[in-house]
């Protein structure tokens, strides 16, 4: 199969392979802060979502060394609101897609 000269990418070891989408939508990469201490946790989740298809979701692990993340599948758990601390506001994620309280 022929691809498009923009999609094709070479490897370290000179291999060329083409990128290919597997699926787009929204995403959100949130933290969890411990209340008593008020410290952030080292886990993350990212939420994938595709309005009106299945969320997926992940928690996200930095390694030691800190320059890379270790993704593991989690199950689903729906609807959520998350605080974004920057604009002070809600955020809220379903199946639906991404929505900020006004």
């Amino acid at each position: 199969m022929d691809f498009p000269e923009e999609a094709i990418t070479t490897t370290k070891k000179g291999k060329k392979e083409a990128r290919v989408l597997k699926e787009k939508g929204e995403y959100v990469w949130y933290a969890y802060v411990d209340l008593e201490k008020g410290k952030e946790e080292k886990k993350t989740k990212l939420v994938l979502i595709q309005p009106g298809r299945e969320m997926r979701e992940f928690f996200v692990f930095p390694t030691s060394d800190g320059k890379k993340y270790l993704l593991a599948p989690t199950e689903t758990k729906g609807a959520r609101a998350v605080f974004d601390r920057e604009k002070g506001k809600m955020v809220f994620v379903d199946d639906g897609g991404i929505t900020e309280e006004r």
